[in-house]
């Protein structure tokens, strides 16, 4: 490989991110389906690379949880479990209660205003599911962003990627669009009153009910 000299460019993205940004990219749209075994030597042929980059990329998935390896058996698309998804909830609910809490008591009233317009795209998007689903993430992850603690956000980011390979996401069950709208109504008004115990309970009931919602009715 040669020398780097102070006037070599170097490259914005390394192949194997690129790799991995696309691989991400297809398991997120369900291109590649939960529980699936991901064919490498076709991911090669279909990408035009060697199998250098795309393992390097399969370890970047793993990491972040997307990917299982599986020894000897090779890589297959992560499947998440019903305790699986029950811990996600779990984790999400008190980094998320606790973020909204914070936000209430210390927000500006810029970001309460934005908060509020961030919410009524969410009233705009019903009845339409992945108008809901989009706004909705855009909500939880700007609270976030407002919150500011940085280790909250990736953790955050990753339990949402994962929760994006749940069969049985809890916005899927009839009626539970409205429901979550309803909820999100009421966070706001804690938030827009600044009240951050109200916020920190009413976020936790959220994702019970999320939970909830993820398991069959009997």
């Amino acid at each position: 490989m040669p020398a780097l000299t102070a006037d070599a460019p170097l490259a914005s993205t390394a192949l194997y991110e690129q790799v991995a940004d696309r691989l991400r990219q297809r398991i997120l749209a369900r291109e590649l389906e939960p529980g699936s075994w991901i064919d490498e030597l076709k991911l090669c042929g279909e990408l035009g690379i060697s199998r250098t980059p795309l393992r390097e990329a399969l370890k970047v998935l793993a990491a972040e949880g997307l990917v299982t390896m599986k020894l000897r058996r090779g890589a297959y698309v992560t499947e998440m479990s019903e305790r699986d998804v029950a811990e996600a909830y779990q984790l999400l609910s008190l980094l998320e209660s606790d973020a909204a809490a914070i936000v209430a008591s210390q927000a500006s009233d810029d970001d309460l205003a934005e908060l509020r317009a961030l919410h009524q795209a969410l009233e705009d998007a019903l009845p339409d599911r992945d108008r809901f689903f989009a706004a909705n993430e855009r909500f939880h992850l700007r609270l976030l962003e407002m919150d500011g603690n940085r280790w909250r956000q990736q953790i955050v980011g990753d339990l949402r990627r994962l929760m994006k390979l749940n069969r049985h996401h809890s916005l899927f069950r009839e009626g539970r669009l409205s429901e979550s709208l309803d909820e999100h109504r009421a966070m706001l008004a804690a938030l827009l009153r600044r009240d951050g115990d109200g916020a920190r309970a009413l976020m936790a009931a959220h994702f019970r009910n999320g939970l909830a919602a993820t398991r069959p009715v009997s």
